[in-house]
């Protein structure tokens, strides 16, 4: 495989790592919020809970995403197995 296509599949990987994590983790709030949390609050107060324990499992998904990321850099060298996705078209020769 050349480097396009290792840059195509990373960004397909990882932004699919980030969906299943996001999911994962909106699950696992909504479980524990179940559990826990529902017999003591209103019903009223299930839509700022569903709506906190989304926003929560998106905040969750970017600090593990992020993690995830750093500790994969460490270990691979991007120049070498990935092509730029932005490059500058106009640089000015001096």
């Amino acid at each position: 495989m050349n480097k396009k296509v290792n840059t195509l599949l990373f960004v397909l990987a990882a932004t699919l790592f980030n969906i299943i994590v996001a999911v994962v983790s909106f699950i696992l709030l909504l479980l524990l919020y179940a559990k826990f949390i529902n017999p003591i609050v209103p019903e009223g107060a299930l839509s700022w809970a569903f709506t906190l324990i989304f926003l929560a499992s998106i905040a969750i998904s970017i600090f593990v995403y992020r993690f995830a990321l750093k500790y994969f850099l460490t270990k691979v060298d991007m120049e070498k197995l990935f092509d730029p996705i932005f490059v500058r078209k106009n640089l000015k020769k001096q």
